[in-house]
C-alpha cells in the first residue's frame, strides 16, 4: 500500500469513528435534537429534500468564491505595496488587526444597510475577514524570496515588475495557499451568519435563521452538516490546485 492509500485509509478510519461516537454519545445520554442531531438522523432529514438542501448550499458556495476572490485580489496588490515599503505596513498594522478581532455580531446591521440585504452583504463580510489573512501571507512570503534569486535578477537588471511577477509572488504562493485554507472556514462562517443576519433569501445561513427561530432540529443540524460538508469540499479543491501549481516546490514533493 503506497503512502497515498496509507493516508486515505486513516482519514476514512478517522471519520468513521467519529461519526460513530458522535451517534452513540447522541443516543446514550438522550440530547435533544435542539442541541445535536444524531448523524443518522441529519442523513435522514437530507433525504427528505436533498434539492432544497443542495440548493441553498450552492448559494453559500457561491457567496463564499466570490468573497474569496475579491478579497485575495485586495490582498495581492495592498500585499505587494506592504512588502515593499516596511513604513506603509506598520501603518497598516492597526486596520489589519481590528478588522481580525471584532465580532461580526458588532457592525453586521450596519453592513446591511450599507450594502443592502441578501447577497451584497454576504459577500461583503466574507471578503472583509479575510482580508487580513491574505495579507499576512502575501507579505510574508514575497519578503521570504530567496536571497540568491534576488540577487541573480539583480544582476540582469531585471525590471520590478519580472521580480514581482517571477520571483516574488511565486515564492509567497504557498503562504497564500496555507491562508486560503484557514480563510475557507472562516468565509464559510461570515457566510452563513451574513445570509441568516442580513435578510438573504437563501442559503444554509438563511435557512439555519429559519430553523432556529421554528425551534426545529433537524433542519437546523442539516443546514449546519450541509455547511462542513461545504467546507471539506472546498478544502480538498484546494489541496488539489495547489499539488497542481505547486509542483516545483519543495512542500509538494514526495520522499
Amino acid at each position: 500500500m503506497n503512502r497515498s492509500s496509507r493516508s486515505g485509509l486513516w482519514i476514512t478510519v478517522g471519520a468513521v469513528a467519529l461519526v460513530l461516537i458522535w451517534e452513540a454519545l447522541v443516543r446514550l445520554l438522550d440530547v435533544r435534537p435542539f442541541v445535536l442531531l444524531a448523524p443518522s438522523r441529519i442523513v435522514s432529514s437530507f433525504a427528505d429534500d436533498p434539492g432544497f438542501y443542495l440548493s441553498d448550499a450552492w448559494v453559500t458556495a457561491r457567496h463564499l468564491v466570490v468573497g474569496l476572490a475579491i478579497a485575495l485580489a485586495i490582498a495581492l496588490v495592498a500585499g505587494s505595496a506592504l512588502a515593499a515599503w516596511r513604513p506603509f505596513e506598520h501603518a497598516a498594522q492597526p486596520a489589519l488587526v481590528l478588522v481580525m478581532v471584532t465580532p461580526w455580531v458588532a457592525y453586521i446591521t450596519s453592513v446591511r444597510l450599507v450594502t443592502g440585504p441578501g447577497t451584497p452583504a454576504a459577500v461583503f463580510l466574507v471578503a472583509f475577514v479575510t482580508i487580513p489573512a491574505f495579507v499576512y501571507a502575501t507579505v510574508g512570503g514575497m519578503r521570504g524570496a530567496d536571497p540568491a534569486a534576488r540577487e541573480l535578477f539583480s544582476s540582469v537588471d531585471a525590471s520590478r515588475r519580472e521580480v514581482l511577477l517571477r520571483l516574488r509572488l511565486p515564492s509567497a504562493l504557498p503562504a497564500i495557499f496555507t491562508a486560503a485554507r484557514f480563510n475557507v472556514g472562516l468565509g464559510l462562517g461570515a457566510a452563513y451568519y451574513a445570509e441568516g443576519a442580513a435578510g438573504a433569501r437563501s442559503g444554509l445561513g438563511e435557512s439555519g435563521f429559519r430553523a432556529s427561530a421554528l425551534n426545529e432540529g433537524p433542519w437546523l443540524w442539516t443546514t449546519i452538516l450541509c455547511a462542513a460538508m461545504l467546507g471539506i469540499v472546498a478544502q480538498f479543491a484546494l489541496i488539489l490546485t495547489e499539488r497542481r501549481l505547486l509542483r516545483w516546490h519543495q512542500s509538494q514533493r514526495r520522499a
